[in-house]
């Protein structure tokens, strides 16, 4: 792929990059960090990791093939001044710069957001959402990036910032249709990279770290850390030819993170000094006021509960892609003499990824099969294992049904659920507590234990980030439109001008210059339904289809026809599937009614001179009118005739 990166050719990089982090390692000669990296010196995945492709191009080269570990695309060691050797072009007094929303506004996931300038676009998360109730047999939603597609010549570049599904999840189909770069911290890419590999999709995947800047023709990305459930989440500050558009992706204050590693406020404070045009603020939990907790609680009730229950054996269900808190899980496991077993596959994944990343630390050796975890005794084992969310096929969910065969839940488990349920999972969840509770477990979950803490913000962190920011503009994203509205509200009150606020809705390109913002025209948007192996080819006639089907079933009607003699030459048959159970002889009359109707259609048509179309709609109307007076039932209803 031709690079449209701007080429900082005095330091021979595909891009420039600058870090504001002033901690950061000034580059080590040889000593104790190791030789200096140079340009041609790329970061290696490990050769003995499981994935790396030896068949891979050149170190230079920097597409991943499939299953390849994602390489740095530059020298981390130090980052050159974004400044030399790097021109940008002059920019037009007045263009102005497009905001495009494809999804996250008006509800929670997947996230897309396209910034334009001239002929540049940038953009910032690709990520996915789970079906509703109304969409049954579909297994992923995303956005629907029909304008991406149709200048796709324009996109240069894909920031993420963090690696939740929400945010990553359509970066697969995005980059089916779409040839640009993707940046984003070590794990986020080692996810996506999982991904990838999986849907067997190439992808051009390029590290940043926190502080360093991506830049374009007209757009500079920078790279923030922030707190969030998983690690390596980043905000994006995108400097335009406008002015300054800050992106807080996930977010929230944690003092004291179990990473280690706190928010760079000082440099949310300075970009906000600079001068912020417009914020793009996320708005999760913009309704519950005060802070979000530390995850240091959740490590106080865990440790309480590994003492309360020395004796018996433990079950830790939690997100995988949550890595602090897995690490929590880890270090208890150890102190307590627990060998720890993994149930899930994606926490499998996960787990391996982070630990390849050097994200997650721990002994090898604290790890043993799934299989050889009823072997040991209770107190000897800690089982972690996905399905906080009663997904139908994780491995608590199973559990809870007994269809877990290398684990049996009994009396003498404690099971905790260290997360909380997403809006309309609390069914699922609620299900599976009650299947645990009747096999005699011991169930711990959010509303009993602080066990959970949530990756968002509270009100007055969010007023904290626009008190710091200063933004003259601003647009709160990532929620529901009451959250929009909240949140809307919350910037209203700390003094924005209300002229200067706008609830973003997907589809809505807004027009932004450093004087005005305003919504002008919409562009093509929407879901996409991802069903098997199939993108898009499932709309709403399927739909509507499908819950007919599995609320009514289906009735076929079967006739034979001799259009020679024009009479009937055999049925009507009838068969039913979820509608009429016909091996009940009490429902006998109702199908010999269904025959008599269907003959009774058919007498109406000439048979000689058969138009079949007709016919299929007069036995239609017969049966569903039967159907509905004497049933109230309204089933999918098929006629077949055969011309004999």
């Amino acid at each position: 792929m031709t690079n449209e990166l701007t080429e900082n050719k005095a330091e021979g990089k595909n891009f420039p990059v600058r870090s504001n982090n002033k901690n950061a390692r000034k580059p080590a000669k040889n000593g104790a960090q190791g030789k200096r990296t140079t340009d041609r010196q790329q970061t290696k995945p490990d050769k003995r990791a499981p994935g790396f492709d030896r068949s891979a191009k050149s170190k230079s080269d920097k597409r991943l093939a499939v299953g390849r570990a994602p390489e740095t695309a530059y020298p981390l060691a130090y980052a050159p001044d974004e400044t030399r050797g790097a021109r940008q072009k002059k920019p037009d007094k007045n263009e102005k710069v497009k905001i495009i929303f494809l999804g996250g506004v008006g509800e929670i996931g997947k996230n897309l957001t396209a910034f334009e300038y001239a002929d540049e676009i940038v953009v910032i998360d690709a990520g996915l959402t789970f079906p509703t109730d109304e969409m049954p047999g579909i297994d992923t939603v995303i956005p629907d990036i029909t304008y991406l597609k149709e200048n796709r010549e324009k996109v240069k570049a894909v920031f993420l910032t963090h690696g939740h599904e929400d945010h990553i999840g359509a970066v697969p189909y995005l980059l089916r249709q779409i040839d640009a770069p993707v940046y984003g911290s070590k794990l986020t890419l080692g996810l996506l990279s999982n991904k990838l590999t999986e849907r067997r999709v190439e992808g051009d995947l390029r590290e940043i770290r926190d502080g360093q800047t991506v830049r374009t023709k007209y757009f500079s990305a920078e790279f923030i850390h922030v707190c969030h459930s998983v690690a390596g989440s980043m905000a994006i500050a995108l400097r335009t030819p406008v002015g300054t558009i800050f992106h807080t992706g996930d977010f929230k204050i944690d003092y004291t993170p179990i990473g280690g590693e706190s928010m760079n406020l000082n440099r949310f404070a300075e970009i906000g000094n600079e001068g912020v045009l417009l914020l793009l603020a996320e708005s999760t939990n913009v309704e519950r006021p005060g802070y979000t907790m530390s995850e240091v609680v959740v490590t106080s009730t865990l440790r309480k509960l590994f003492v309360e229950n020395a004796d018996r054996r433990i079950i830790i269900a939690t997100f995988a892609s949550n890595v602090d808190r897995v690490q929590q899980i880890l270090e208890l496991a150890s102190e307590f003499k627990r060998k720890v077993a993994l149930g899930g596959r994606s926490m499998l994944k996960v787990i391996e990824t982070a630990i390849k990343a050097g994200i997650l630390h721990c002994d090898p050796r604290l790890f043993i099969d799934v299989e050889k975890a009823e072997k040991l005794k209770d107190e000897e084992v800690v089982i972690l294992a996905t399905g906080t969310q009663g997904e139908p096929m994780s491995a608590l969910t199973r559990m809870s049904s007994n269809d877990f065969n290398k684990i049996r839940v009994g009396a003498n488990d404690t099971i905790i659920i260290s997360a909380s349920p997403i809006p309309g999972n609390e069914k699922d969840i609620t299900k599976v507590i009650n299947n645990l509770y009747r096999m005699g477990a011991v169930v711990i979950y959010s509303s009993l234990a602080d066990v959970h803490v949530s990756g968002h913000a509270c009100q007055e962190e969010l007023k904290l980030i626009h008190s710091l920011l200063k933004p003259k503009f601003f647009m709160p994203v990532h929620g529901e439109y009451r959250h929009q509205k909240q949140h809307a509200r919350l910037a209203a009150n700390l003094g924005m001008p209300e002229d200067n606020i706008i609830i973003p809705e997907i589809g809505n390109v807004v027009l932004l210059s450093d004087k005005k913002m305003a919504v002008k025209g919409n562009v093509t948007s929407g879901i996409v339904l991802i069903d098997g192996l199939g993108i898009g080819d499932v709309g709403d006639v399927l739909l509507r289809d499908r819950i007919a089907l599995s609320e009514e079933g289906i009735l076929i009607v079967l006739v034979g026809v001799d259009t020679t003699q024009g009479v009937v030459s055999s049925g009507p048959e009838v068969i039913s599937r979820g509608c009429i159970y016909t091996g009940d002889d009490s429902n006998n009359y109702i199908i010999e009614e269904i025959k008599t109707l269907s003959l009774e259609a058919l007498e109406k048509l000439d048979l000689k001179e058969l138009n079949i179309s007709d016919a299929k709609q007069l036995i239609q109307r017969a049966v569903k009118g039967f159907l509905k007076r004497n049933l109230q039932r309204y089933p999918m209803i098929i006629p077949i005739i055969l011309e004999t």
